[in-house]
Formats: structure tokens, C-alpha cells, sequence
């Protein structure tokens, strides 16, 4: 999910949540909205360009940088939605370097072992952390391939509620790279 899709998913949960809340808007000094929080009665909703790493428990490839934000979409998000008996947490951030994306697959193979089996996806797109795929209590937890074509690799390793995601796209030089680390609930459990 890109950022621009958080921002569209936070702003419809507000308009949901409207009734007694609090809203708290901080701005950059160029006026744009850094961090948004909402709360209410019914829940609350955290919305942040600061994104730690550190949160993505992965640690950042030797050399590599943040991508720069291109036409208004913001490289890196912090997300937390949380209500009465559900809640999702992602962090992303974007990156980019000059190696080639078979280092930073072994790289990063390497990093994800310690959550578990790595499974290794093809897709032709560019990461998209679908909300379809968090789950019910009828189905499996296990992660799976949406798709097994295109030059884009993304390793994924825990469960449906407890993923962490390494998104790698060839460049003309080099490669970008995304590491996310998406978390839900149901009632009964913390983000």
C-alpha cells in the first residue's frame, strides 16, 4: 500500500470515527501535514511520514539510501489504526542503491531468516500490501504468492497478522527497495 493509499484509507476511517473525537495535526515547515492523529471514542488512527527502520525489524542495506519523494508521494509511513476488536499497524520505507537487486535478495533472505521460512514472489507490480490478505478466522495465517511473474521480487516472511515484507525492484542503476512490517488484531490482542 502506498502512502498516498494510507492517507485515502485514514481519511475514510476518520470521516467513520468523527463523532467526539480529537484531532491533532502536526506540519512540516513547508505547511504540509507530517503526522496526523485522531481519536475517539470508537478507537484511534496515527498517520506519520517518520518511519523508524528499526520498527521494520530489518536492518537497512550497506550503501543504500531513502528514495526521494517523487510528486507528492512520501517514501516512508507510519500507520496505526486501532478500534473496538481490530487494529493494523504498517511501517514502510522506501529505498534505493546502486547494487544489484541479486545482492539485495541475499541480503535480505539472510535478514528475514531469523522470523522464519523466507518465501520468495515474483510480481510485475510494485509492492501493494493488500488488505484481502489479512485474515478471517476460517482461513490459513500462512503468507503466499499473489503472483509467480514479473522481474520484481518480493520476499515475505510470518504470518498474515505478523509479516515483514522485502519489496525489490530492478532500475537502470541499481535497484529500489521497500521493507515493510505489517501487524493486525482482532479484539483481545496489541499492536
Amino acid at each position: 500500500m502506498r502512502t498516498s493509499e494510507f492517507r485515502l484509507f485514514a481519511s475514510f476511517a476518520a470521516l467513520l470515527l468523527l463523532p467526539a473525537c480529537s484531532i491533532n495535526v502536526k506540519k512540516e515547515g513547508n505547511g504540509q501535514d507530517k503526522q496526523v492523529d485522531i481519536k475517539t471514542l470508537l478507537g484511534g488512527i496515527h498517520v506519520s511520514k517518520d518511519a523508524d527502520v528499526a520498527d521494520t525489524g530489518l536492518a537497512v542495506y550497506p550503501g543504500a539510501h531513502l528514495k526521494q519523494k517523487d510528486s507528492g508521494n512520501e517514501k516512508s509511513a507510519n500507520v496505526n489504526i486501532s478500534g473496538f476488536g481490530y487494529g493494523v499497524r504498517v511501517i514502510a520505507l522506501e529505498y534505493e542503491t546502486d547494487d544489484s537487486p541479486t545482492k539485495l535478495v541475499a541480503f535480505y533472505k539472510d535478514q528475514l531468516k531469523k522470523y522464519g521460512n523466507v518465501l520468495e514472489c515474483r510480481t510485475s507490480s510494485h509492492l501493494d500490501v493488500n488488505m484481502k490478505t489479512l485474515r478471517s478466522d476460517k482461513e490459513s495465517h500462512e503468507l503466499t504468492c499473489d503472483s509467480t511473474k514479473g522481474n520484481n521480487i518480493e520476499l515475505k516472511v510470518g504470518t498474515k497478522e505478523n509479516q515483514h515484507i522485502v519489496s525489490v525492484e530492478p532500475e537502470a542503476k541499481g535497484a529500489s527497495f521497500s521493507l515493510v512490517y505489517v501487524r493486525t488484531h482482532g479484539k483481545d490482542a496489541d499492536i
